[in-house]
């Protein structure tokens, strides 16, 4: 979350004149085994363009009276959120002049919520976008002020796409900054059609496991979708014909393909086969999913 100020010194600067007056982000946590405490991605950012630690603020809830005390002597014009994850309350978005802008990658009122990227590959959907909305009290449900569409490529994963909606939703809100600061954006704002709405719920560890009773095409957006995290698994059996042992064997699935028309031979439509390199699942439909790279777990 940024917030921006007109006239506050500073030396991470964004354009039309204006400054980041501080940024809002999750608080430092524990990586390599709990022996280090480390700012998050966003901060270290901020520090590493020179925005000074007292402008970073980490509050444990957005409502604490310490930290609304703090923002309203900063006297914010504007403030940006981009997957901050965390309700904002009503004392929050009083607070600057122009109001609170949500950055979201998805077409609004599609995908509201957490994973809005993820969700819509998880969906195998053709078009996407990102939108910039103002922000508040319900969910991803305020005016829009613009949005972008895009086609949705059938190989890309979330983290890739949510990588470019982000730079885009960016030049998008650079091109949209003067008319918000003007007030002009809010006579041209759009309500959102909340009967259109749909819901894009956080993702959890347990929906992890691939089901080869589904027809390919339906797991492999699941892997594009799920490719940040918590990633997708499977789990097979290796008969040894020799020994007349079994091993059951989990793999993570990173990247697969569809195969719309498998050639089953001699009635081997119940077992994975390793064709061109690649492992070969059979699934429902006469489909198969090819995994081009994977590792045991």
């Amino acid at each position: 979350m940024h917030l921006l100020h007109q006239t506050l010194p500073s030396k991470f600067n964004l354009k039309l004149g204006l400054q980041v007056a501080a940024i809002v982000t999750h608080a430092p946590s524990s990586r390599d085994s709990g022996k280090k405490v480390l700012p998050s991605p966003v901060a270290q950012y901020a520090l590493d363009k020179g925005l000074p630690s007292h402008l970073i603020f980490s509050p444990e809830k957005a409502g604490d009276e310490a930290f609304l005390s703090a923002l309203r002597e900063l006297q914010p014009a504007l403030c940006i959120t981009a997957g901050y994850g965390n309700t904002l309350p009503t004392k929050f978005l009083k607070i600057p002049v122009h109001g609170t802008m949500n950055m979201h990658p998805s077409l609004l009122p599609l995908y509201r919520g957490a994973a809005p990227v993820q969700r819509a590959l998880q969906d195998g959907v053709p078009e996407t976008g990102v939108t910039l909305a103002f922000t508040v009290r319900k969910l991803d449900s305020g005016p829009m002020i613009a949005s972008k569409r895009f086609q949705v490529d059938d190989l890309i994963k979330a983290p890739e796409l949510l990588s470019f909606l982000v730079s885009e939703g960016s030049k998008l809100l650079i091109r949209e900054l003067s008319s918000i600061l003007d007030g002009s954006a809010k006579s041209k704002a759009v309500p959102q059609d909340d009967s259109k709405a749909t819901l894009a719920p956080k993702l959890a560890p347990d929906e992890a496991w691939l089901s080869f009773n589904q027809e390919a095409f339906v797991l492999h957006n699941k892997v594009r979708a799920f490719a940040g995290w918590p990633g997708t698994c499977a789990k097979f059996v290796v008969f040894d014909d020799k020994s007349s042992q079994e091993k059951v064997l989990e793999l993570k699935i990173i990247t697969t393909r569809v195969c719309q028309a498998l050639e089953i031979w001699d009635g081997e439509q119940d077992y994975v086969t390793f064709k061109k390199g690649s492992l070969m699942f059979p699934c429902k439909g006469d489909t198969a999913l090819e995994v081009i790279s994977d590792t045991i777990l």
